[in-house]
């Protein structure tokens, strides 16, 4: 897609782009082809109609699992492959769509004045990226908001600081109307635009901010180093007698492997600071459950009512600020809460289902993984790479109590281009190995 619109390709592209959009027309009930695998031009042609197809549409991604299937067809890839793609893909993610790099305000749809996003911080070689999430509500929320409160202490921590506005001012502001994907979008542009470590990316934000920074922080825990909500909390479900009881699903689990500082006011009137404690409580009974949820500090006060924590926003960020993202942890627990979301870290599902707790281990001196998966695991992958495993050695991987495969793995182009268009080296694989039939 460009700019969240289907794309338009242009009649007689080069480097094999014609062949790869008449295997697309074909459709799905096109015979599986026999012939030869794609040569070199072709399978160039194939990443660059992998590239211009929607992900998160169900007709955008069935068109890349098909392109794939063409690239699976390739045979295993030699070292001399692999520096050729290491070389073409980066290539191909930098002609991506970039943010404006001047302060001030934008749009990220600007033939619509759709999806208005502030640019602050520090825009000169910035070391990282700090996204500012504003608070709000129903019919209220503006992204200046959050600019005021956090440009200057990104600019002080050298980060360059990206303000969106939602996209449709509610409640749930943040994960309503799309205004995820646009905050993802943002992140990947802003990493073209100022060239920022994928592992230096901080999420940040105030009251509705606070929600949307937990939410996405754990929608999205594989792309970022840390979290600073502040004086908002995830959905809290509440019993009948008024009292929280619970936190949303796809929230807590996800959140193992990310640092974060939760800032709450006790006498705070437009955020009370029963969901925020509570969803504490839930971080430290998973801790004791599952191992892990390190570095997640509840910072409360009293007599601060509803602004930010004592000291400012700097006094915040500077205690996110020594966190860098782990891109390749040990262990592993996902929630998937997303049908469009289907990587976490080292895993891969083609139809996520939704709010089962997925277990993953790696054993690193037995070069084996472990997998618990609650019902069905069909569709569900681990995705293997020289920086989680030996890849030349055997590895064994194991679900529900069953090993399910076990040998030495193939480095394909079909994984390294499924995971590795994105820009991203930490979330890039070379093998993958189904977890069922």
């Amino acid at each position: 897609p460009q700019n969240g619109r289907p794309m338009k390709l242009l009649p007689g592209s080069q480097g094999g782009l014609g062949w790869a959009l008449a295997l697309l027309a074909l459709g799905p009930a096109a015979p599986a082809q026999e012939s030869k695998p794609p040569s070199r031009r072709e399978q160039e042609g194939i990443v660059k109609a992998f590239l211009a197809l929607d992900e998160r549409s169900e007709e955008g991604f069935r068109g890349r699992m098909r392109l794939l299937a063409e690239l699976d067809r390739v045979p295993p890839l030699k070292d001399s492959d692999l520096r050729r793609w290491g070389r073409t893909l980066p290539k191909l993610y930098e002609k991506g769509r970039r943010l404006e790099a001047e302060p001030g305000r934008h749009w990220f749809w600007p033939e619509e004045e759709r999806g208005l996003y502030l640019i602050g911080g520090q825009t000169e070689e910035p070391t990282g990226l700090f996204v500012g999430m504003h608070g709000g509500g129903a019919g209220s929320g503006e992204a200046s908001s959050a600019h005021a409160a956090y440009s200057e202490a990104a600019a002080e921590l050298g980060w360059v600081g990206v303000f969106p506005e939602v996209l449709e001012k509610t409640e749930h502001g943040w994960t309503d109307s799309g205004t995820e994907e646009l905050v993802l979008d943002l992140i990947d542009a802003a990493r073209r635009t100022w060239e920022i470590d994928a592992d230096c990316v901080w999420l940040g934000g105030h009251s509705m901010g606070g929600y949307g920074t937990w939410s996405l922080g754990a929608h999205h825990a594989d792309r970022v180093a840390a979290l600073a909500p502040s004086a908002g909390a995830p959905t809290p479900i509440f019993g009948s007698g008024g009292d929280v009881r619970g936190i949303q699903p796809g929230i807590i689990p996800c959140l193992r492997n990310v640092p974060m500082v939760i800032f709450q006011s006790a006498d705070d009137p437009r955020v009370p600071p029963d969901a925020n404690r509570f969803a504490v409580g839930e971080l430290e009974r998973a801790r004791r459950r599952w191992g892990g949820f390190e570095n997640q500090v509840y910072w409360e006060v009293d007599g601060n009512g509803h602004a930010l924590a004592p000291g400012g926003a700097i006094a915040h960020l500077k205690r996110i600020a020594p966190f860098e993202r782990d891109p390749h942890p040990d262990r592993i627990l996902w929630e998937p809460s997303l049908p469009w979301k289907r990587q976490f870290y080292w895993l891969w599902w083609e139809k996520p289902r939704q709010h089962r707790t997925v277990m993953a281990a790696l054993d690193r001196g037995r070069n084996a993984i472990r997998v618990d998966v609650p019902g069905d695991a069909s569709g569900l992958w681990v995705l293997l790479s020289k920086e989680l495993v030996d890849m030349d050695r055997e590895v064994e991987i194991e679900c529900n109590d069953e090993v399910v495969w076990r040998g030495i793995p193939e480095r394909r182009l079909s994984t390294l281009i499924l995971t590795g268009t994105s820009g991203d080296p930490g979330r890039t694989y070379l093998a993958r190995v189904p977890l069922a039939p």
